[in-house]
C-alpha cells in the first residue's frame, strides 16, 4: 500500500515525497489509519520496520486536520536513549518541512545553551517534544511545565525504557497529562512489565503486532566457537590479516568495550568506543569521525544497536554473545543495510553457547562455525552439556526462638 492511499494532507504527502517515502512497510499500514482515527495503539515492532514514520506521520496529519492550542505543547514523544531522540528529531525535520510545527528535542549530554533552548521550547509552547524520560524530569524539577494541553503520548522502545529503570519517571509525566489524551505506545517486545504499563496508560487500545524478523540473508552469519581467553588472539587474526573500515564490534559490557579499544589502538589500528560514559558532545564526535572514515572500528555496548542508520557497514562483530536473540537481530542488523551485502561473526565462549543456541533456535538455522586459526584448539559446541545446572540448596534446621519451634533457612551453597 502507497502513502498516497491514505487520506493525508497535501503538506504531509510533500514532505514524505521530498524523503522519498511512497511504500508503506506493514507497520506503518496497520498503525497509521489506526492512530488517524484518534484510536490508543500499542504495537509490537522491532527497530528497522519503519516504526518512526509510524507515528510520525498521523500526528502531524491529526495536528493539522484537528483543533489544538497555539503556543502550547500538543505532543510528547517520549525515547529512551539520547541517540534515538536525535533520529527521531531529525525525522520530524523532515516529514515537517512542509508545515508550521514546531518541535524542541529534549535530551542530556550537552551545553547549557542547549539546556536553555529546551527551556524555551517547553515554557513557550513547542508543538512537539521529544524527550528522553530523565532530561524532561530535569526539567520538570526546575521549573513548571504546563501539560494541561497535551493531545498525543508516544512511547517509543518502551521496554528498553523499563529496562533501563523509567518506569516512575514515565509515570510521573503521565499523571501530569490529561486523561482524554490519545497514547501511543511502541515497544520491540511485549513482556508482562510492558503489558502493565499499557493496562496503566492506553484505554481500550488497538493492538498492533508485527512478528520479530529474521535477519535478511544478505548477511552471510557465521560464529568461532572458542575459549574466553581465545578472544583477543581472534581479534589479531580477524583485523591484522585484512584491512577493514566501517566495521561494528559489540561488547556487553563498557569495561571490555575499553578493553578491546585499547588493544586495537595497540594494534595500529584506528578504532574508537561509545558508550554511556561518554557525553553527547564525545559521542556525536565519534560518530560523526566513524562516518567519514577516520574510525575504522567502532567498538560499542549496545546503545549502537538500535536507532542508528549508517548504510555501508560491512562487517558486524559480536565480541560477547548479547542476551537474546531480538537483541542480536538489532546488532547485526546494522550491516547489509540499503540494498548492501554484509556479514556477522560471533564470538562463542564455553559460557554464552546456552545463549548462542537459543539465538540459533529462534532463527531456525544453524549459524556456520568456522575452524579456528592454526594452532588454536576450540571446545566442542555442546550448548545443552553446558546448560548450567540448578545450584542445590542447603538447608540448616536451627530453633526458632521466637515460638520454639524449627525452621528451615536457605543459605548459599
Amino acid at each position: 500500500m502507497y502513502f498516497d492511499e491514505l487520506p493525508l494532507e497535501d503538506e504531509i504527502l510533500d514532505g514524505l515525497q521530498a524523503m522519498n517515502f511512497t511504500e508503506m512497510t506493514p507497520v506503518q499500514e496497520q498503525t497509521i489509519p489506526v492512530i488517524m482515527d484518534g484510536r490508543d495503539v500499542v504495537s509490537c515492532a522491532q527497530t528497522g520496520t519503519g516504526k518512526t514514520a509510524a507515528y510520525i506521520v498521523p500526528l502531524l496529519n491529526n495536528l493539522l486536520t484537528d483543533d489544538h492550542e497555539e503556543d502550547a505543547l500538543n505532543a510528547i514523544i517520549m525515547a529512551p536513549t539520547r541517540e534515538l531522540a536525535q533520529q527521531i528529531d531529525q525525522q520530524m525535520e523532515g516529514f515537517s518541512y512542509f508545515l508550521p510545527f514546531s518541535s524542541v528535542a529534549v535530551y542530556g549530554g550537552n551545553d547549557g545553551q542547549a539546556w536553555d533552548i529546551q527551556k524555551r521550547g517547553l515554557t513557550k509552547g513547542a508543538d512537539i517534544v521529544i524527550a528522553t524520560p530523565g532530561r524532561l524530569l530535569a526539567h520538570m524539577n526546575v521549573y513548571s511545565i504546563d501539560f494541561s494541553k497535551v493531545k498525543y503520548f508516544i512511547l517509543d522502545e518502551a521496554d528498553r525504557m523499563l529496562d533501563m529503570g523509567f518506569y516512575d519517571d514515565i509515570m510521573t509525566v503521565v499523571n501530569k497529562l490529561p486523561q482524554d489524551r490519545q497514547t501511543i505506545l511502541f515497544s520491540a517486545t511485549m513482556p508482562p512489565k510492558i503489558r502493565l504499563l499499557a493496562d496503566n496508560i492506553l484505554h481500550n487500545p488497538v493492538e498492533v503486532n508485527i512478528a520479530v524478523s529474521r535477519p535478511p540473508e544478505s548477511i552471510m552469519q557465521s560464529a568461532f566457537v572458542c575459549h574466553e581467553e581465545q578472544k583477543p588472539l581472534l581479534i589479531k587474526h580477524l583485523f591484522q590479516s585484512q584491512e577493514l573500515h566501517k566495521v561494528i564490534l559489540f561488547a556487553g559490557k563498557k569495561a571490555k568495550v575499553k578493553e578491546v579499544t585499547r588493544m586495537l589502538r595497540r594494534m595500529g589500528i584506528k578504532a574508537d568506543e561509545m558508550h554511556s560514559d561518554l557525553t553527547q558532545a564525545q559521542r556525536d564526535t565519534v560518530m560523526h569521525e566513524f562516518r567519514n572514515g577516520r574510525v575504522d572500528i567502532l567498538v560499542a555496548t549496545d546503545i549502537v544497536s538500535r536507532g542508528i542508520d549508517i548504510d555501508d557497514i560491512p562487517l558486524v562483530v559480536n565480541y560477547d554473545v548479547p542476551n537474546d536473540a531480538e537483541d542480536y537481530v538489532h546488532r547485526i542488523g546494522r550491516t547489509a543495510r540499503a540494498a548492501n551485502e554484509g556479514m556477522a561473526i560471533t564470538f562463542v565462549s564455553d559460557a554464552d553457547q546456552v545463549k548462542f543456541y537459543a539465538i540459533e533456535k529462534f532463527l531456525e538455522k544453524e549459524i556456520y562455525k568456522m575452524p579456528l586459526p592454526e594452532g588454536m584448539e576450540a571446545p566442542a559446541y555442546e550448548p545443552q552439556k553446558n546448560a548450567r545446572k540448578p545450584k542445590r540448596r542447603h538447608y540448616d534446621k536451627r530453633p526458632d526462638r521466637r515460638n520454639g519451634t524449627k525452621r528451615n533457612k536457605p543459605k548459599q551453597a
